[in-house]
């Protein structure tokens, strides 16, 4: 059933109030952490994509605003302002404080929606600490204040909207979240904000997405003509393509399926799944179906084009995902909609899996046959990945045959510690044998594990696995995890949950962390995931002055200590000693404890991934074979590097 134009109270159905909300917010939101915060923005965004999703609207626009309340703006029909009469108030109050209360039930307001149920502006409401409304309609401007859900007063009749877009009709929400709620904070990185709305244009081509950070007057404007092929392309970006974007469409009853899928000469698999505008980071049926029709259609071409003989499969589902980059995009009534979980990052439509999948495979089988090389690239670049496995499971096997992997052989370079329990337990990785001498003796024995590593490690940005565990520096670091790696990979058996990397403050040293950096994101990245992966901070600076002596992280912090605790006397500060640390040798045990490894006084980086996929092109640039994108990168970026001389 097509959306109706008409949008008005009679559409808005309540099923309760918003009590629950404030008492237990996580079950409606996910988490009171930021992640929340994000959450409540990506409601009232999803809102005004609706209309824009049911043809009503062209623009929307974002202002992260200098109190890190954020303003949501677009030119749809209006949220209705008519009173309901079987509630005795009007539809937009119905629709800000009452919990289950929308157009979104019954299919006739929207066919598809974002949010779910009709839940995100009730919700976001109750957790705000102040929300502010406007309505145009009808040429003319209504407004309502909440301050924790609750209405300050009647909707007035205003009569000038705030800001005049040229447009007839639309809603503007401001709103604060509450620092009751959201205890560790309510500031929202506006990279992160970015992203997630450059997400939800391309998802949405031909709609205009405005991005404005107050506190700097950054504008970003976003429109994209080809949606999802668009994406594609953007995932790939700085690396070598195989064949252009392949683009599949079809209309299944109320479901509509796009897929965009692209292969690169890379190991890695970038896959994004959305259903409507909503990021299913967990996957779900319609991944699923994507994943068996790829899988099938590789083997059927294989076969028919005689590279396998009948009834054998020669690629296996993780073959195909080998520098496959793709994109599974569902729309579908919103009223249907079944989701693992109130933060929607898994769809739970078991209907939609073979919808997908024939979708995906016809269109395949027709790609296929229609592009002749494009199908041979892909499938010598499939089954060379198969190959490959062989090839690293046969090197495995040696490997475990010769109890190399086995927990009784841990390396002989590796200094354990006395804990067994790995919450309790950390591991240091040491860059050099001399910086690992002074770590052993300058470690609590007890929880603290040393493992020196000599010279630079193998770039294992386009190395497979049986290259990984042949290099002897790579197999010591993950025979002392414990985990394994690759499909044996067993998290629960990590032997250290404080992962550390320790290496010189120069050249060398970032480009040895950078290079273990790239192991783990590409190799072992649930270390990254759980939070076990850090990047110990040893001192810039030591200073003296007669007894006491100072260490200063930064140059910021030497400044502070030599203000703070020397006087000037004619001009100077006189009798210092300024020492700046080159490498951690140059440290003795005792330094290297109490600055760097002693956790009452040291600083540590946690390493965490916020942009899978920038993250992806990043490592693609800087450790990969193509070196355009790097030069480009260095050019661009080589006034702010800070000299090593």
């Amino acid at each position: 059933m097509a959306a109706k134009k008409d949008y008005t109270g009679e559409q808005i159905v309540v099923l309760e109030g918003l009590e629950p909300v404030r008492k237990r917010p996580a079950m409606y939101i996910g988490s009171t952490s930021l992640t929340g915060v994000y959450h409540c923005i990506k409601e009232i965004v999803d809102n005004s994509i609706d209309e824009a999703l049911a043809g009503f609207a062209k623009h929307i626009w974002v202002t992260l605003n200098t109190d890190n309340s954020v303003t949501v703006v677009d030119d749809g029909r209006g949220i209705p302002v008519d009173k309901v009469p079987k509630y005795g108030i009007s539809a937009l109050e119905i629709v800000m404080t009452k919990l289950h209360a929308g157009g979104k039930f019954e299919g006739t307001a929207y066919k598809i929606s974002g949010g779910l149920h009709g839940v995100g502006a009730s919700v976001v409401n109750a957790l705000s600490e102040k929300l502010h409304v406007e309505v145009l309609r009808d040429n003319k401007l209504f407004a309502q204040d909440y301050v924790r859900g609750k209405p300050v007063q009647p909707i007035t009749h205003t009569g000038k909207f705030t800001e005049n877009f040229g447009r007839t009709s639309g809603t503007r929400v401001t709103f604060l979240p509450d620092r009751e709620i959201f205890k560790e904070g309510i500031e929202v990185n506006f990279e992160q904000l970015k992203k997630s709305i450059k997400e939800r244009a391309y998802l949405i081509p031909k709609i205009f997405f405005h991005l404005r950070e107050e506190q700097t007057g950054k504008n970003y404007h976003y429109y994209f003509e080809g949606g999802i092929v668009s994406l594609t392309k953007a995932l790939n970006k700085n690396k070598l393509t195989l064949h252009d974007p392949i683009y599949i469409h079809k209309q299944d009853g109320d479901v509509e399926v796009d897929v965009a899928l692209q292969y690169n000469d890379g190991f890695n698999e970038t896959v994004e799944s959305f259903v409507n505008v909503t990021n299913t980071g967990e996957g779900g049926s319609h991944l699923t179906g994507f994943r068996m029709a790829l899988t099938r259609a590789i083997n059927d071409y294989a076969r028919k084009s005689g590279v396998t003989k009948n009834g054998e499969e020669a690629v296996l589902g993780e073959d195909t995902r080998e520098g496959l980059t793709a994109i599974v995009y569902v729309k579908m009534p919103s009223q249907n909609l079944q989701f693992e979980g109130q933060t929607k990052t898994k769809l739970g439509n078991s209907e939609v899996q073979p919808i997908v999948q024939t979708a995906v495979k016809e269109g395949l089988d027709t790609y296929f046959e229609e592009n002749p090389q494009d199908a041979r690239r892909i499938m010598e670049k499939v089954f060379l990945a198969a190959k490959a496995r062989l090839a690293a499971k046969a090197a495995k096997d040696a490997i475990i045959r010769k109890g190399a992997f086995e927990g009784g052989a841990l390396p002989g370079k590796l200094a354990d510690c006395q804990e067994r329990d790995p919450s309790q337990s950390e591991l240091f990785i040491v860059e050099g044998d001399s910086a690992g001498g002074s770590a052993k003796q300058g470690r609590d024995r007890k929880f603290q594990a040393i493992l020196p590593l000599r010279g630079k490690i193998l770039n294992t940005e386009r190395a497979r696995l049986d290259r990984i565990i042949e290099f002897e520096e790579l197999k010591a670091l993950v025979i002392a995890l414990g985990m394994g790696i690759g499909e044996t990979l067993t998290q629960e058996k990590l032997r250290y949950h404080r992962i550390i990397i320790m290496t010189d403050a120069d050249v060398d040293g970032e480009h040895i962390m950078t290079l273990l950096l790239t192991f783990f994101f590409r190799h072992l990245p649930s270390i990254i995931e759980q939070g076990h992966l850090y990047i110990a901070m040893p001192p810039l600076y030591k200073i003296q002055h007669g007894k006491n002596q100072w260490y200063a992280y930064n140059d910021a912090e030497r400044e502070e200590i030599l203000k703070k605790n020397i006087p000037v006397v004619n001009g100077q500060r006189a009798n210092i000693i300024l020492q700046r640390y080159k490498g951690l040798g140059e440290m003795n045990p005792e330094q290297l404890w109490e600055t760097t490894m002693n956790p009452k006084n040291r600083l540590l980086k946690k390493i965490n991934i916020e942009d899978v996929a920038l993250a992806d092109q990043t490592f693609s640039m800087l450790m990969g074979d193509e070196v355009p994108p790097r030069k480009r990168f260095i050019q661009t970026h080589a006034k702010l590097a800070t000299l090593d001389v």
